[in-house]
């Protein structure tokens, strides 16, 4: 037995490899109001962790970032849009550019 299979039990397999710099979109549900929905949530990856991740995105010109752990019951699908690369494990420099700064730093596969 591995460590890594006493820290984390139930591994989610329906979730696909991550990476920083990927452009993924992941639908989760939100309860507001004594009622469930679910709500997308479309970014850049600028950090991934064993347990969780962060999706960075820019909505009407203000930067949003949201932090998803893996083995959350409330995460329903997480799909990769674009594969990006980049030199860095961790794209923190991301909030200080905004627009089409940000697009020339990450670039597709």
């Amino acid at each position: 037995m591995d460590l890594r299979d006493l820290l984390n039990p139930n591994p989610r397999t329906d979730i696909p490899e991550i990476k920083p710099g990927d452009t993924v979109s992941v639908k989760f549900r939100i309860s507001e109001a004594g009622r469930e929905r679910s709500q997308t949530f479309q970014g850049i990856v600028i950090r991934k962790r064993p347990t969780n991740f962060t999706v960075r995105q820019i909505f009407q010109g203000v930067g949003v970032e949201r932090t998803f752990p893996l083995n959350s019951p409330l995460l329903e699908e997480v799909k990769v849009l674009q594969h990006g690369r980049v030199r860095r494990a961790k794209l923190y420099y991301l909030r200080g550019l905004s627009g089409r700064k940000t697009r020339a730093k990450i670039r597709a596969k």
